[in-house]
């Protein structure tokens, strides 16, 4: 018979994904990365195939938005500020910036991917990137509307 209980102290090994922040972060900030860790990891992963690097990315993200948490704080958007922090990591990593289309805006990809490629629904990826819902669903049909004219 086994035994399903550990015998030492040591808690189980995360995974790689998953950083184990220092003991004196603020509550609000260790709150944030464990709520936008996941949709930070997944949009990484479309630009860095690389799991590992794709956390890196993220992490070292999470330690410039750490930096800047009280500023952040006291800004009008902090998650937006933050989710900007987060692409110029991404693209940092991809050694070349994020790509986008001549006649769109970069931040449109960005709601593509999230919606098409991670999955996420309009209220989602207004939470991620620091927007309301009626914006980002708006300019989710406008980019359909756009491709949708090139076929």
């Amino acid at each position: 018979m086994t035994n399903r209980h550990r015998s030492s102290a040591e808690p189980p090994p995360r995974p790689a994904d998953q950083a184990v922040l220092p003991p004196d972060v603020p509550v609000e900030f260790a709150a944030f990365c464990e709520l936008h860790r996941p949709r930070y990891l997944s949009y990484a992963r479309v630009w860095l195939p690389d799991r590992a690097e794709a956390a890196i990315a993220v992490q070292q993200a999470f330690a410039e938005i750490a930096v800047h948490w009280r500023e952040l704080l006291g800004s009008s958007n902090p998650t937006a500020h933050a989710w900007k922090i987060l692409r110029g990591t991404v693209a940092e990593h991809t050694r070349q910036p994020v790509p986008t289309t001549p006649d769109r805006h970069p931040a449109d990809d960005d709601l593509a991917i999230l919606h098409y490629v991670v999955g996420l629904a309009a209220p989602e990826i207004a939470d991620v990137i620091g927007t309301d819902t009626a914006s980002v669903a708006g300019r989710l049909r406008r980019t359909m509307l756009h491709e949708a004219s090139g076929w």
